[in-house]
């Protein structure tokens, strides 16, 4: 429900925008409740950096969807006559939502609902991708407006993603399809678009479904308020044909609170077991409660605790090192040294007993119980590499919400300084879903896997990066980086390490590495639109001057 009792208009995937965004004078008071922070963010701001100052704004105050599309810039409709001349059939649904594909016609159609204008160029743009003959099914961005005098809503859309599709329902309204690609012309009512390109995809391969960074459409909202429990019906109806298509009938297909769709895969008998490693050098005030969050809300049944442990000399982390091993409850691996976290990981993985390995900060706490459940479920699929959860800072904000390259200067950790309940952008914080890459602070990954790309680089990235490199090293051999939204811990970020002039040149060096090593990936993320402002937190700005009628310029 609206703040004022009405239906809520917005589908399920759109939830985010009815999100409250605090104004400029409750940010400002929020601001000066950190009087010396609010200080340097003043005299940066002065002394000329805007940018910076905007990233220290945001990290202060907390970020929120500021997206607002200026009313001048809503392109005009495309006559009808376009896409007769362009080859392409306009077919729209009926009042039910239903929509039927005669087996002759054009060869390609574009499916839309009722509400929608075609915009201006959509024709030309849709012919020309087509010219590809391995494309079968396309969609682009589009403009929404929840009511007849509201603003309008972008709605810029990632790369195709089986994963994130299944979870929410991105797609809708408008999607070209090749019309000999359709296996069956008499899709599920109420999620055409959706049970379409998943039986393209099915059929053909992920490639074949691409997106193309374009508004396509504008128009009024559909799929929330009173029709929001039969699209949600829908929805369920088309994952459960997909995953029945792909051989996956044996997955229960769980609809959550928020409308987000999890599949619990089925787990072997008996459990795997897992290792979970946490390095610390004493800060036994981190790894307490780390630990006993491992231990106590934990419910995975078959686990290893392995601590790193990086000269610790406190004696009451000493003695809790031994009262864990004197319960069984823990394996205390000696890693002597300077501190270098990939190379220490590396270490005791290769003294770890499980199938899986879960790299865990020392100051990284467990929440829901079956977070390692859900990580696990995914990390066994075969096509699967690394897995990543939803982290939340100890402010009550995201921390982590997947890796984003080439934004903030580098690499960007999503979503960061959202509110930590935020839904995220098209859903993206509770679904599951590809990602370039996921932190270390909490990430899962069959052991052999990990070892097949000999784990951590830890001669070029010690400290920094190392998680990312990872990554996309084992995206680079094939297997995909998952982000579980619904896996939730809290992380108090880097609070066991200190800077000094060391750690900064240091981390100069492995920036310098990552851009060496991985440059051309940087310069925009796959499953990160380019019509966002690269310099901030994620999703939470357009880029200026973007008219989303032309092709944004990666980084």
């Amino acid at each position: 429900m609206s703040a004022g009792g009405a239906p809520d208009p917005l589908p399920d995937a759109l939830r985010f925008a009815a999100e409250p965004v605090p104004g400029r004078l409750a940010l400002i008071l929020r601001a000066s409740r950190r009087p010396l922070q609010a200080l340097s963010l003043l005299l940066t701001r002065l002394s000329g950096r805007r940018l910076r100052a905007a990233q220290r704004f945001i990290a202060l105050t907390g970020a929120h969807h500021q997206l607002d599309w200026p009313a001048d810039r809503v392109p005009s409709g495309e006559p009808p006559a376009a896409l007769a001349a362009a080859g392409i059939e306009f077919i729209e649904a009926d009042a039910g939502g239903a929509v039927r594909l005669a087996s002759e016609g054009p060869a390609i159609v574009l499916l839309s609902v009722r509400g929608q204008q075609i915009a201006v160029g959509a024709s030309a743009a849709i012919a020309a991708a087509f010219a590809d003959p391995d494309l079968h099914a396309l969609y682009g961005d589009a403009l929404f407006r929840p009511s007849s005098r509201g603003p309008w809503l972008p709605v810029l859309r990632p790369a195709f993603d089986r994963d994130d599709l299944r979870s929410v329902d991105y797609l809708g309204p408008v999607i070209a399809l090749r019309r000999a690609s359709v296996l069956d012309p008499n899709p599920i009512v109420g999620a055409a678009a959706l049970d379409l390109t998943l039986g393209v995809a099915a059929r053909f391969g992920p490639a074949a479904v691409r997106h193309l960074p374009r508004i396509l459409s504008f128009g009024k909202l559909e799929g929330g308020g009173e029709g929001r429990q039969a699209s949600r019906h829908a929805r369920l109806k088309v994952v459960a044909r997909d995953l029945a298509r792909a051989g996956e009938g044996g997955t229960r297909v769980v609809l959550e609170d928020d409308g987000v769709i999890r599949l619990a895969r089925p787990l072997p008998e008996p459990r795997p077991l897992v290792s979970l490693i946490v390095p610390t050098r004493d800060r036994l005030d981190l790894l307490r409660p780390c630990i006993e969050s491992l231990r106590r809300r934990t419910d995975w049944p078959a686990k290893e605790i392995l601590i790193c442990d990086n000269g610790s000399r406190d004696p009451a982390t000493l003695a809790y090192f031994r009262a864990l091993e004197a319960d069984g409850a823990a394996r205390v691996v000696a890693c002597p040294g300077p501190f270098n976290f990939a190379a220490i990981n590396n270490r005791v993985a290769a003294e770890a007993r499980g199938r899986l390995l879960a790299f865990i900060n020392n100051d990284v706490e467990a929440e829901a119980p079956d977070w390692l459940e859900r990580l696990v479920s995914e990390a066994l699929r075969p096509e699967i590499g690394a897995v990543g959860a939803r982290l939340i800072d100890g402010e009550g904000r995201i921390q982590h919400g997947g890796i984003v390259l080439g934004t903030g200067g580098l690499v960007t950790h999503g979503h960061r300084h959202f509110p930590g309940a935020a839904a995220g952008y098209l859903g993206a914080l509770r679904a599951t879903r590809s990602v370039a890459a996921v932190t270390a602070a909490c990430l899962v990954v069959e052991t052999q896997k990990f070892f097949r790309v000999e784990g951590f680089d830890a001669s070029t990235f010690a400290i920094d990066f190392n998680d990312v490199d990872l990554c996309l090293r084992l995206n680079a051999i094939g297997l995909r980086t998952l982000y579980v939204g619904g896996a939730v811990l809290h992380h108090r970020e880097s609070a066991s390490r200190r800077p000094s002039p060391e750690s900064a040149a240091r981390h100069r060096s492995e920036v310098e590495a990552l851009k060496q090593r991985w440059g051309p990936l940087l310069a925009q993320d796959p499953h990160y639109h380019p019509g966002f402002d690269p310099n901030l937190s994620t999703h939470l700005r357009l880029r200026r001057g973007w008219t989303g009628l032309e092709p944004a310029e990666p980084r």
